[in-house]
This record gives structure tokens, C-alpha cells and sequence, in this order.
């Protein structure tokens, strides 16, 4: 599978043509045997097209837009593109206003000349990190197809979409791990930026205390080169040695209850960093048990998700996944002094966090504690709350934080998908970047 950096060092190089990676993504997308009915909400493949073609002219004159002009690319389904109602997965919102504009990042890939294939797939609103939709249908995780297993979420479609050869890279939101735990569960990498790199104009919020706008494609230097087309300030890769790292291992939360398959991978990988001269200290970092705490009635999310969806859902109750529906109905219980009470709590907690993490050059901890199960097994409502809650358990961290994170996958060959995340406090992203290339390098996922 060819990955968006390497596609845009062949267009660099005048070895390929953008044409070629957009018709094999448009050609995935209709393959019987993949679920591009079930990835994308909207298709543009005749856009798409049409832009691949026009960048290969802009390649051949040497005036390409940007590094990835006319190369394949997927927006969530909760991004505002101009005259188009943004349904965000919902069926409540068919019949809502059309956009007016575009999303800022929107803008941003057409200004880059990025073929935009679609709107991918997600949890109805964004409220739930396993990716299943009952109005749209959830597509299977590419890994064991036949499993039938969760993708995760809510950026489901976006990634299954790069699993699967239907764009080489997607945007996504990530609030308490949307990018991350569906890139871990499908094997991808999968980037949280620091929230405000990002201009979020034109999204339609979950929270928008945490939620925060990220990428997913093959491997870091992709998600890098995604990245550096939607943020204002594109981040600047820099030299280090993973022998002159510090790395932190919370001892509290993050490595609970992991499964065979993530604990296997997760043991591999420190081990190899371990022989790459990397120093990985065990933290107690307790601070994290008072997540529960906060998050007890649902926290700022629930409450800042009510107060966008209380019309709706007072009105048309039966309109929402049930699910999501739950969650969003938590925030009701919440008063404006509590979530005033919240925010002072997390700004206390944020400090004593960055305090704690000031030595180290980033957090490692697995993804998610457990590999993707199958949608049978979360048919029950209170399977899917604990095991929903667990998925968001160790990357909603890190949103608390207002920090940045990237998931690499760290499993083997053949083996179940298994992601590694690495985080860092606020605004430490480049080095941040630069820490997970050099991760990725010893794992040798990419050569």
C-alpha cells in the first residue's frame, strides 16, 4: 500500500501522476468486496476526479498547489461543505439548512488542491468512541473482515477508508480519542494535534472545551504532511535520538485490564525502545484517577453536548441513536455551576499534569487496552456503555489535558491491530511529531 508521503515523493519526483493514486482510491471505493457504501455518507467522485486531473497538469508545469495536489483525500462527515446540509451521521439533520461556506479546513484542502473523495462515516455526532451507526450502517473493521469488528469512532469511514485504499489520508475530530482509537483498531496512525493549531470554523462541535480537529493515514510522516496542509502553521520536524529520550509510563489508569493482544504488543514495544536507548520511566501519576471524578456525570462533554442538542433532542427523541442519545441526555443534570465547578477543576488538574510531565519528552501508554471486538458482542446496551467507556478510557487523557497525541500501530505482522500512543502537553506538538517518527523507525513499521 503505497502511503500519502511516499505518493507525494513520486509526484515530487516526476515518477507518477496524481491521476493514478485518485482512480485506484475511486476503484477501491466501489470494490464489492470492501463497504464503500458503508464508508461514505457522500461520495465526489466526479470532483475528485476532475481535481486529480487538473493537478497532474500542474505537476507537469512544475506549478503543483501543494505537495499533495490531486492526491485522494476523505472529510468526516461533520465538516460544512458549501450548499450541502452537514448531517454528522444523524438522520435528524437531512433536512437541515445547507452550508453556507465550507469549513475553514475544508477550504484548506481545496486550496491545496487535495482530491476529496467523500464524507466518511461516524458515530452519530461524534458522541462514542466504537464507530457503530444504526442509521447509516457501520463498516467492519478491515482486519478479519469477516469478524464483523467495530472500527472504531467516531471517525469510523475515515479510517476504514485509508485501511482500505479509498483515500490516502482523512480528516477526522478527535474529543476524547476519535482519531486515535479508530487508527489503533485499524492499524493506522492516527495524529490529535494541540486543539487551537487547528481553526474549527465550520465543524459542528460535540464539545467544543475539547474537541479538536486530527488526521489519519499509514504512517507519521503522512499524517505530518496532512497536517501541515489544514493547520495554519505547519509543525517542523526535528533531529532526535531515541537514546537521548525520556519517556513516561503512567502507572495509574492507562494500564489497566489490557488484553492478551495489547498487552503482548505493548511489552514488545517498550522492549524495543528499551534496546533503542530510550530511558522509560515507571510515574505514578495518581492525577489520573480523578478523571473518574470529574467525568462522573458525564463531565464537560455531556453537558457542553446538551447544550447543543437540547432542542432536538426534547423534540425528536426518537430521531437519535439511542445510544448517543444516552450519553447526550446526561448533560441535562448538569447546571451552569457545575460545569463552571469542571472547568476550574480541569485548569487545577491540567497544571499539576504539565508539572508532572516536565522532565519527559512524551507519555507512552497503549492506545486503547483491548483489540477491536465484534459488533455482535456490543449488541447489548450495557456491553456497549463499558466497553465504549473503556476504548475512551486512556486517549480521553489527553483531550483533558489540551495536549497532543499520536497512535502508531506497534502489533505484528498477521497479528491483531494494536496502537501505541505517545502524548505531550500543550503546544508540543513538532516535538511531539518528531519523537513518534523516530518511534515508528525503531518498531521498523516503516522502512
Amino acid at each position: 500500500m503505497t502511503t500519502l508521503w511516499q505518493a507525494s515523493q513520486q509526484l515530487q519526483a516526476g515518477n507518477a501522476s496524481p491521476e493514478v493514486f485518485t482512480e485506484s482510491a475511486l476503484r477501491a471505493a466501489q470494490d464489492p468486496l470492501k463497504e464503500g457504501d458503508l464508508v461514505f455518507t457522500t461520495r465526489y467522485a466526479t470532483q475528485a476526479a476532475q481535481q486529480s486531473t487538473a493537478a497532474s497538469a500542474r505537476w507537469q508545469t512544475q506549478q503543483a498547489l501543494s505537495a499533495i495536489d490531486g492526491l485522494p483525500v476523505s472529510i468526516k462527515d461533520l465538516f460544512d461543505v458549501q450548499s450541502e446540509p452537514t448531517t454528522a451521521g444523524s438522520h435528524l439533520l437531512l433536512n437541515a439548512e445547507p452550508a453556507a461556506a465550507n469549513a475553514h479546513v475544508v477550504d484548506r484542502l481545496h486550496h491545496a488542491g487535495a482530491a476529496i473523495v467523500g464524507k466518511t462515516n461516524m458515530t452519530e455526532f461524534a458522541f462514542s468512541g466504537l464507530g457503530i451507526n444504526p442509521h447509516y450502517g457501520t463498516p467492519a473493521n478491515p482486519w478479519r473482515r469477516e469478524d464483523k469488528r467495530i472500527p472504531g469512532g467516531s471517525s469510523s469511514g475515515a479510517a476504514v477508508a485509508v485501511a482500505d485504499g479509498m483515500c490516502l489520508g482523512a480528516i477526522g475530530t478527535d474529543t476524547g480519542g476519535s482519531v486515535r482509537i479508530p487508527a489503533a483498531l485499524c492499524g493506522l496512525t492516527g495524529f490529535k494535534p494541540t486543539a487551537n493549531r487547528i481553526n474549527q470554523v465550520g465543524t459542528l462541535p460535540l464539545s467544543a472545551s475539547l474537541d479538536s480537529i486530527g488526521v489519519i493515514a499509514h504512517d507519521v510522516r503522512s499524517c505530518w504532511l496532512l497536517d501541515s496542509v489544514i493547520a495554519e502553521q505547519p509543525l517542523e520536524l526535528q533531529q532526535v535520538e531515541l537514546r537521548s529520550a525520556r519517556f513516561a509510563i503512567p502507572q495509574t489508569r492507562v494500564l489497566e485490564g489490557l488484553d492478551e493482544d495489547v498487552a503482548l504488543a505493548w511489552k514488545h514495544a517498550i522492549a524495543v525502545l528499551e534496546q533503542a536507548g530510550a530511558t522509560l520511566i515507571a510515574l505514578p501519576l495518581e492525577e489520573l484517577d480523578e478523571l473518574n471524578i470529574m467525568n462522573a456525570r458525564g463531565g464537560i462533554t455531556a453537558y457542553e453536548a446538551w447544550q447543543w442538542h437540547q432542542q432536538s433532542a426534547l423534540a425528536q427523541p426518537e430521531a437519535y441513536d439511542p445510544q448517543v442519545l444516552v450519553r447526550v441526555q446526561r448533560g441535562s443534570l448538569l447546571t451552569e455551576q457545575d460545569a463552571s465547578e469542571l472547568h476550574q477543576q480541569r485548569k487545577a488538574w491540567q497544571h499539576r499534569i504539565n508539572s508532572a510531565l516536565a522532565d519527559f519528552d512524551a507519555l507512552l501508554m497503549p492506545t486503547v487496552p483491548r483489540i477491536a471486538p465484534t459488533l455482535a458482542s456490543l449488541e447489548d446496551a450495557q456491553q456497549y456503555m463499558e466497553v465504549n467507556a473503556l476504548m475512551l478510557r486512556n486517549t480521553s487523557v489527553i483531550n483533558m489535558l489540551d495536549g497532543c497525541a499520536l497512535s502508531l500501530p506497534c502489533h505484528q505482522t498477521g497479528s491483531a491491530p494494536v496502537g501505541l500512543s505517545l502524548a505531550s502537553v500543550h503546544g508540543d506538538d513538532a516535538r511531539l511529531i518528531s519523537w513518534s517518527l523516530a518511534v515508528e523507525t525503531a518498531l521498523n513499521w516503516r522502512s
